[in-house]
Order: structure tokens, then C-alpha cells, then sequence
């Protein structure tokens, strides 16, 4: 049987707070990294060090930036690294990278998915083949739940 309680504590909860129309987002743009130099990954991928041009731009992937400008700076230039890496070589770059990279490139897939172009989206299904095969589902649902967006 339920017992009578005089205690009022739980109803000074502001459910008010909770409401979707109140929801702020949080800004991240404070300490924010604003993306990839594009002098230097252009100088890598000349000398043909696709890898570490790679690296650099994952590492410096504009998540935490609203600045719409910088965001599409980074995916023109991540998306050049991801075509300049041929297909036989994709496997091999995949498996040099932790799980955050393996994260973050597979967020640039997806956005490629958003802008195809000529004979871009069989080369990031291979990106994104190669990506599952060594991150798992786990990666994908990292990538379509995080509001941090490329």
C-alpha cells in the first residue's frame, strides 16, 4: 500500500526549463579550432604525403564553429584529400587512423554524400566501406548523433 508522504520536495522542479521551445544551444566557438591550413595540406599533397595531409585535416576539422565560410573551406579541402588518395590506398590510410579521425572523415563522407559531383560518390562509398569495415556501426551512429556538425 502507498504510503502518505507530507514531503513537497519533488514539485520544485522547474519542468519549464526542459521545454524544447527553451532550448539554447550550447557555444563552442570559444577555443575552437578554425579549420585546416590550406597552404600546408596543399604542400603535402604535392609532395605526395597524402596521409599526413589527411591527418592535418582531420585534426583541424571546424566541429565546434557555426562560421558557415570556414566549415565549407575545410569540406572543399578534405574533400580534394579524400580524391587525390587513390582507391588501392584507401584501406591501408584507414587503418593509420584512431577512432576521433575514423569519426570525423566518416562526417566528411557523409557530407560528400550531400554534394556529389562526377564520379565522387563511388569513391566515398569505398571511404565509407573501408571506414565500417574497421570503425563499425558504432562510428555511424557516432556520426548521425553528434550535433557537432562538418
Amino acid at each position: 500500500m502507498a504510503k502518505n508522504t507530507s514531503s513537497s520536495a519533488f514539485r520544485k522542479i522547474d519542468v519549464d526549463q526542459y521545454s524544447e521551445d527553451n532550448f539554447k544551444e550550447d557555444d563552442t566557438d570559444a577555443g575552437a579550432s578554425v579549420g585546416p591550413d590550406e597552404n600546408e595540406v596543399n604542400s603535402l599533397l604535392q609532395k605526395g604525403k597524402q596521409l599526413d595531409a589527411l591527418k592535418v585535416v582531420l585534426n583541424n576539422a571546424p566541429l565546434g564553429i557555426k562560421n558557415q565560410q570556414i566549415k565549407e573551406n575545410a569540406f572543399n579541402l578534405a574533400f580534394k584529400v579524400l580524391i587525390a588518395i587513390k582507391p588501392s590506398q584507401i584501406e591501408e590510410v584507414v587503418n593509420s587512423l584512431d577512432a576521433d579521425s575514423l569519426d570525423t572523415l566518416m562526417k566528411y563522407v557523409y557530407k560528400g554524400f550531400e554534394y556529389p559531383s562526377e564520379g565522387s560518390s563511388g569513391h566515398l562509398l569505398l571511404w565509407h566501406e573501408k571506414i565500417y569495415n574497421i570503425a563499425g556501426v558504432g562510428c555511424i551512429v557516432r556520426v548521425l548523433s553528434d550535433t557537432r556538425r562538418i
